[in-house]
Parts: C-alpha cells; structure tokens; sequence
C-alpha cells in the first residue's frame, strides 16, 4: 500500500513550532503583567497604611513633623502609584500583542492542518481509484482466460 506524504509537512512543523514559541512568549508576557499588577497592589497596600497611619497620628497627638512626613509619604506613594499602574497598562498592551501572535500562529498552523487533511483525503481517493482500475484490470484479464478456454 501506496503511504501519504504530506508535501508541505515542514510549513506544517514550522507553524507548530511558532505556535509552541507565542505559547511561550504569551505565558511569558502573562507572569510579567501579573508581577507588575503585585507591584502595584503592594504599593497600593502601603500607601492604605501610611494613610492609616495618618488617621493615628492625628487622633494621638498634634506633632507637625509626623504630619507632614507622613502626608509626603502618602503624596510620594499616590506617584509610584500611578507609576506602576503605567508600567502595568503597558504590559497589558505588550500581552495583547502576544495574544494576537498566538492566535495567528494557532491559525496557521489550523489552516496548514485542514490543507494536510484535504490531501490525504484526496490522496485516498486516488488510491481508491487506482485499485478499483486494478481490479478493473485483474476482472477483464480473467475474463479473457476463461473466454479463452471456453472458446478453445
């Protein structure tokens, strides 16, 4: 029996292997946006206790200094702050970029896959074909021996 041979097999394995590398790239992209998205929510947890501490400071005591130490860290944290959450908009764009790559790469290599399909579909029939012309073949030769030894 005839084997398939998949003419476009290395356009097929390379699209597989890009899709396994945006895979990589996306899941990548994906620890990078959540550690940035820590960072910012760490920031956040400080600046809610220099905040706290400031309602502490003014319900003990009337000390200018800690006062004013205290709304210079909750200023200087609302700016890291917003800073981080900038770093995190960006990563988020960055994994965008890297979902889309993925989900082309998953389409190449679907699209590569269907073509592979359709030839070996068309690659059965041809076999089919052939050995039906075989039998064909092998029906009339056997026809003619046993016209042949009726005759003679």
């Amino acid at each position: 029996m005839a084997k398939f041979v998949y003419s476009m097999q290395n356009i097929l394995n390379l699209n597989e292997k890009l899709e396994e590398q945006a895979k990589m790239e996306y899941a990548t992209q994906q620890m990078i946006l959540n550690e940035e998205e820590e960072k910012e929510q760490k920031l956040k947890d400080r600046k809610a206790a220099y905040e706290d501490e400031a309602r502490r400071i003014r319900s003990e005591s009337v000390n200018v200094k800690e006062m004013i130490a205290n709304a210079n860290a909750i200023s200087i944290m609302g700016d890291m702050i917003k800073a981080q959450h900038g770093v995190v908009l960006k990563e988020e764009e960055v994994l965008e970029v890297k979902r889309s790559e993925l989900e082309e790469a998953m389409k190449d290599r679907k699209t590569q896959e269907k073509l592979k399909e359709k030839a070996f579909e068309v690659f059965k029939q041809e076999l089919a074909m052939e050995e039906s012309k075989e039998i064909d073949q092998l029906t009339s030769y056997t026809f003619g021996i046993r016209k042949q030894k009726n005759n003679g």
